[in-house]
């Protein structure tokens, strides 16, 4: 019988595997009778997270795109740039409002100085008897008028720089840059092209993250499947990948239907929780996303 055959129910799968390494002729013994693996169950190679699906943050045209598919690249490498002259002229218009604000707040700062200043030598007058008391307190209302006109003109200031930040923001969405060192699975966009964060993603991003395995555990097997049980993964496609450890890294909570049974009436009928997988070490051959695979998991 051949156990790997990808259209074998899992059920019959499970019963073979489960019959552990029984022989016709070997001794009628209780370890002859003992399973090998408590559970069987499909599986496919993942990622915490799985495939980024990456969009530009603005709206534009494409000037360039700075990366290809299967290329690997670090985090932070420019993957995508628009056409930057309209964000460029948003902030040098938000720069130069900011300038004005801030001459303008420079100069009345002097003129707080001089007419508190005057104020101050009309009100030493006046007390002194050389000066008018109207004089004196004209000159005060005038220097307060003046800070008045000093704290607005520090408020359009800060307005002014708030618009600095929220252009050089703009200037920044216009650029689509690596989030984590990873490689390029596909590319769906040319310098020229009219994008938007509506539009949908340009580059499938596959993340340099350990791989997992997430297998569909049949409700049958629920129960003597847990959190910690060591298991074997093996190539579901029998192309003689040497068996994998594992170890069960937590359990959903929540019945599906099974996605990766062949057969579509075995598929219908079938519930299962989806069981999450990590390698005990790095595999030394490269696992594919999406690679199906075999999970047995050992009594223990």
């Amino acid at each position: 019988m051949n156990l790997r055959h990808p259209r074998l129910p899992l059920a019959l799968l499970a019963a073979a595997l489960l019959a552990g390494c029984s022989h016709d002729e070997a001794p009628a013994t209780s370890q002859a009778t003992t399973p090998a693996y408590v559970a069987v169950a499909r599986g496919r190679i993942d990622i915490e997270g799985g495939l980024l699906k990456l969009t530009m943050p603005s709206e534009g045209i494409v000037q360039s795109v700075g990366a290809h598919e299967g290329e690997h690249v670090q985090k932070g490498q420019l993957l995508a740039q628009l056409d930057l002259e309209p964000a460029k002229l948003a902030l040098d218009s938000a720069l130069a409002e900011q300038q004005q604000a801030s001459a303008q707040a420079s100069a009345l700062e002097e003129r707080v100085k001089s007419t508190d200043l005057r104020a101050a030598r009309l009100e030493q007058a006046a007390r002194a008897g050389a000066g008018d008391i109207q004089s004196a307190d004209d000159a005060r209302e005038n220097a307060q008028q003046v800070k008045a006109q000093l704290d607005n003109a520090r408020a359009s200031t800060a307005l002014a720089s708030q618009k600095v930040a929220a252009a050089r923001y703009q200037l920044d969405l216009h650029t689509l840059r690596a989030p984590v060192d990873g490689q390029i699975v596909q590319r769906m966009v040319q310098p020229g092209a009219s994008v938007s964060p509506a539009s949908g993603p340009i580059f499938v991003f596959l993340p340099d993250s350990p791989r997992i395995v997430r297998a569909e555990l049949n409700e049958s097997f629920v129960g003597v499947v847990h959190e910690g049980m060591t298991a074997e993964v093996d190539d579901d496609s029998g192309s003689g990948l040497a068996p994998l450890k594992a170890h069960v890294l937590r359990i959903g909570n929540v019945f599906g239907a099974s996605t990766l049974e062949d057969d579509p009436q075995v598929r219908a009928n079938t519930r299962s929780v989806e069981c999450v997988l990590t390698f005990d070490q790095p595999p030394a051959t490269s696992l594919r996303i999406g690679q199906r695979v075999l999970v047995k998991f050992d009594p223990k």
